[in-house]
């Protein structure tokens, strides 16, 4: 393989699995994930389409987070397979560089979109009466354009960065998708500034979209404890709890794998963290949104009703 690292322009990517039964097993079972997170996805998005009891900016948010998820999870599990599967760990220059732009894409914009999500709450409940005027389709509409933008450009520096520098070791990346922290190992220059980049997109894209969050739910408990409606109150709080349920899913491991120095991490730690925010998390979404809304569950006996009557 070293050899082979040297002669080729493509990477090699080391994997998350080893090459045994229990690696067989692992893999099953992510493949079953990817299942369940494109079944569930695809199905949050087409209720959501269906019912028009669900056509407003809070489910169109969720709408949009699914479909984020869809492509976040697709973006990653089918060529960690591929290469599980068949024994051909390489990947391209050119589609190491797509996959990490499109990750990054997908992780800023998510991280965003959650935020969005958060202030949908924050004023639908804060302020109830201001609603329709601050959280319009228009709103909706720029809110995601703006989380796809950035996501767009924050990815578009740091692949360009990453595919322009020079590589001089081996081309064997130890994770399981190209991710540009992991690429920069096997470079041959100072990557200290890049680093520093790396700490402030983090700063920019996660951490202070974070902090607006829990400000946002702050605000938003402190008005439910306030709330007269006992219903009123156990709704506020069931939507609460799943948007920060996500929140912390999401959030948590990203934050903890990016600020720490390149002297702290390990890549065996990392490809775990990894799994959270890649697999775990775009099939968990539909799920807690699902099984922990009323509103969802019941949009979905209304649309099976219609589907049965329509057979009928």
């Amino acid at each position: 393989m070293g050899n082979y690292n040297q002669t080729s322009a493509d990477f090699i990517l080391l994997g998350l699995l080893p090459p045994s039964k229990v690696g067989m097993f692992l893999l099953i079972l992510i493949v079953l994930i990817f299942l369940m997170a494109l079944f569930g996805n695809l199905s949050m998005i087409l209720l959501i389409y269906l019912d028009t009891q669900l056509h407003t900016p809070m489910y169109f948010l969720l709408s949009q987070l699914s479909f984020i998820d869809l492509n976040y999870i697709s973006t990653i599990v089918p060529k960690m397979s591929s290469n599980f599967l068949f024994g051909n760990k390489s990947i391209s220059f050119i589609g190491c560089g797509v996959q990490s732009f499109f990750f990054l894409t997908l992780a800023v914009a998510e991280a965003l979109l959650l935020t969005s999500m958060a202030y949908d709450r924050y004023v639908a409940i804060c302020f109830p009466l201001h609603y329709p005027i601050r959280i319009s389709r228009r709103v909706c509409v720029s809110m995601i354009m703006g989380s796809w933008i950035m996501g767009s450009i924050n990815s578009c520096a740091h692949t360009t960065y990453a595919l322009h520098i020079p590589y001089c070791r081996s081309r064997a990346i130890n994770h399981f998708f190209c991710d540009v922290p992991a690429m920069l190992t096997l470079a041959c220059m100072d990557t200290w500034v890049y680093e520093y980049t790396v700490f402030v997109s983090t700063t920019l894209f996660l951490v202070l979209p974070f902090i607006i969050i829990a400000c946002s739910y702050g605000r938003v408990l402190l008005a439910v404890f306030h709330m007269n409606s006992a219903e009123g109150r156990k709704k506020a709080y069931s939507t609460c709890s799943t948007h920060l349920t996500v929140v912390t899913f999401y959030y948590a491991p990203f934050v903890y794998t990016y600020l720490r120095p390149r002297s702290l991490r390990s890549p065996t730690e990392d490809k775990a963290l990894a799994v959270f925010y890649t697999i775990l998390t775009p099939m968990l979404n539909p799920v807690i949104y699902s099984l922990r809304n009323k509103e969802v569950m019941e949009a979905l006996r209304r649309v099976t009703q219609r589907i049965c009557f329509v057979k009928m």
